[in-house]
Parts: structure tokens; sequence; C-alpha cells
């Protein structure tokens, strides 16, 4: 990819109750709220425009991929926070009472690619991941 000024991503995703979501990445994360209707709304998702879209079926059961020893979730959408963000977001999520997925950790210590991550469900059962890393150019790194 060239090198440019990073460029927000729309990211559109199922729901069932629109009320639940909103209060969830309005209020829980933060999201501002952008346009909506009666089967959709658009979050300010740090930055980024992510669509919820309520659908008539529930989502299955999602995939998931054996990584560092968790069961991660194949399919999951979510931020790269700076260091003391994630910390800040992770405090706010327990002291909610969020049941997480994979629990708040520090991933592949010691190791290139460390970060801190956690994974947890929105109303809906979509999987969320918001990691970070103490140094950003491991984000990338091989």
């Amino acid at each position: 990819m060239s090198e440019s000024t990073l460029r927000p991503f729309h990211l559109a995703f199922p729901v069932n109750d629109i009320e639940a979501t909103r209060a969830f990445y309005e209020h829980l994360l933060g999201a501002r709220v952008g346009r909506a209707a009666e089967r959709w709304i658009d979050f300010d998702f740090w930055g980024h425009q992510i669509s919820a879209h309520v659908v008539d079926d529930r989502p299955s059961e999602p995939a998931t991929n054996p990584v560092d020893g968790e069961r991660v979730p194949a399919r999951h959408f979510g931020v790269v926070l700076c260091w003391d963000e994630w910390h800040r977001l992770r405090d706010r999520l327990v002291e909610q009472g969020v049941a997480f997925l994979i629990e708040p950790q520090i991933r592949f210590e010691g190791e290139v690619g460390e970060q801190a991550t956690m994974f947890f469900l929105d109303p809906s059962g979509n999987a969320l991941e918001f990691k970070s890393f103490r140094d950003e150019e491991q984000l990338f790194a091989s």
C-alpha cells in the first residue's frame, strides 16, 4: 500500500435489537451516533463509520481459530488503541461487568507483535477485539 493519510473505513454488520445496539456502542463504548433509521444506525467508531443493520434471524455461533492458546473468533472487528486508552477502556468494561470472550491480556509477550488484547460480544453476538501495542511499529511487524 502506498504511504498516504489513513482513510476511514466503513463496516456494516448485523444486529437484532437497534436500541440495545445503540446503548452498547454509544453509551458503553462512547461511539457518536450518526444517521439512523428504524432498522439501521451509523456510529463514529474512533473515526470510522460502522453501520448496524437489523436482521430478523440471529447470527450463528462464530467460527474460531486457535491463536496463542485462545479460541479467537474468526470474524471480528475493533480498533487498535493507544496503550493508555486501551487500559482505560478495559477498566470501564470491567467496571460495567462486560463478559469477555477472551479476558484482557498481553499476547505474544516478549515477542514480535507483543500486544494488549481483549475480546467481547455486542448484544447481537458480534465479536469485537480491542488491542494496543506499546510500540506501534509492531502493528505490521513480521
